[in-house]
């Protein structure tokens, strides 16, 4: 057989010749028949979030221990750390030695990608705590672990049958430095994870890290909860663009029906100027209600829903 352009040619074996199949000599020059061969997994480039936990003092650990005991708190550790993982959507990238590095956004990328990967390194932190009670018990000892989360883009393969995806990237070098980094029990947020999840998390703000390899200086934040719903809240106080007018219409309006009337009628006088043409208030409008509410505030006054 013979190879070119990704394809197998294959010579017939048999010819049709006098109203018969007869064997046809390997030199006759019959035209090739191409067989398609599969093509490689793509790699795409994506931007996930990735954690990076390594098990601090495992070498010290080695030493003390019984190999057979070490392979049962080795197995106890590292079946919590997965489940956590795999509990908020991650994917195991791989085991290095005694580090886990998980990848969230591969396969299938989600819009909280980030606030999933926080959560599982605050739910690993915690399930090591319930791991340590039973090897306490069982072996008078008590393990720590560090752990890096940061997003950024990588190259990954898109294969879902693929065990590993093989993601390659700077942001991968960052989260692992993060992890170095990082202090007993402690998590380090990158700065785009952090921006992604600001508002769903309480952080400790630490000084830039000088990580091996990087030229500058990478801002970092020390994670103490991971306990909101969502990792960018939603707000009133955007900027509102190109409505002046309407904006003026309900400072009046509001100013108008402050300063007299009760409670009730004030309400009823706000919202009949507010929907005025239209069965439900716009998300502009919304705003323009708490902008106004809080710049002509009055005693008594009514913010409506």
């Amino acid at each position: 057989m013979h190879g070119r352009d990704n394809y197998f040619f294959a010579a017939p074996l048999f010819a049709f010749s006098g109203g018969n199949w007869e064997l046809q000599a390997a030199n006759e020059s019959a035209p090739p028949r191409q067989v398609p061969v599969a093509l490689p997994a793509h790699e795409v480039r994506k931007t996930v979030t990735l954690v990076f936990s390594d098990l601090k003092g495992s070498t010290a650990l080695g030493e003390r221990l019984d190999p057979e005991t070490l392979r049962d708190v080795m197995d106890r550790y590292f079946k919590a750390m997965s489940a956590e993982i795999t509990r908020h959507g991650g994917k195991i990238e791989k085991f290095i030695g005694d580090a886990i590095m998980a990848v969230f956004g591969l396969p299938r990328a989600h819009e909280d990608d980030a606030l999933r990967a926080v959560r599982a390194a605050a739910g690993m932190r915690t399930a090591l705590g319930k791991v340590n009670v039973d090897l306490l018990q069982r072996y008078g000892i008590a393990l720590a672990n560090r752990t890096g989360v940061n997003t950024g883009e990588v190259v990954a393969n898109d294969d879902p049958a693929a065990a590993q995806k093989l993601v390659t990237g700077d942001a991968v070098n960052v989260a692992a430095r993060l992890e170095q980094a990082a202090g007993e029990n402690e998590v380090l947020l990158g700065e785009t994870t952090y921006r992604l999840v600001r508002d769903a998390v309480e952080v400790e703000s630490v000084e830039p890290l000088e990580l091996k390899g990087k030229s500058e200086r990478v801002a970092a934040w020390r994670l103490v909860s991971a306990q909101g719903l969502m990792g960018s809240a939603r707000r009133q106080d955007t900027p509102v663009v190109g409505r002046d007018a309407e904006l003026l219409a309900l400072s009046a309006a509001y100013r108008e029906v402050c300063g007299s009337g009760s409670i009730r009628s004030r309400a009823a006088a706000i919202r009949r100027r507010i929907e005025t043409g239209s069965s439900s208030p716009s998300s502009t409008e919304t705003q323009a209600k708490g902008r106004t509410s809080r710049a002509a505030h009055c005693e008594s006054s009514v913010v409506l829903p």
